[in-house]
């Protein structure tokens, strides 16, 4: 059993593709885990219905707890990874790091990419970890004028 079915007692996390029905679940998760960067309503239903989109979320006890959206480029043979949250009560017991190696294992590109905010020390180590590199700064790219450290990672 892996570090990330262990929720609680009892409670296992599944992994599965997200879908429309998912929206209420996603908008709520975007507001916890992104308060300054939330997602408007439009691209929340985008990531959910457009097609070339990797979507996934986790599940524990009938709760979406995580999600991740890898919106995949096949002209460029790359991704990006669009978004991934795991709800506070939830983290550090390898939902993100589960739910990043699913996607990866889903996008047919050879090359994936994704920003994420400087400061984000905890994610940045997620995804150093987890075989990305630092391939440079995109200055004040959010809304607040934090810059955005871009990382990416060379599938095989």
């Amino acid at each position: 059993m892996s570090q990330a079915e262990l929720v609680a007692p009892g409670s296992k996390v599944i992994i599965e593709p997200a879908t429309w029905r998912d929206l209420n679940a996603l908008r709520h998760m975007e507001k916890v885990c992104f308060p300054k960067d939330a997602w408007p309503l439009w691209d929340l239903i985008g990531v959910l219905t457009l097609p070339n989109v990797v979507r996934l979320r986790a599940i524990s006890d009938g709760q979406m707890i995580g999600f991740i959206a890898g919106d995949v480029r096949p002209a460029e043979s790359m991704a990006w990874i669009a978004t991934l949250g795991v709800l506070p009560e939830f983290r550090g017991r390898g939902i993100g790091r589960d739910l990043l190696q699913a996607c990866e294992q889903r996008l047919d590109v050879r090359r994936v990419q994704l920003n994420v905010r400087i400061s984000n020390q905890a994610a940045i180590q997620l995804y150093q970890t987890s075989g990305y590199e630092r391939a440079g700064i995109w200055p004040t790219y959010y809304q607040d004028g934090e810059d955005a450290l871009v990382m990416a990672k060379e599938l095989i």
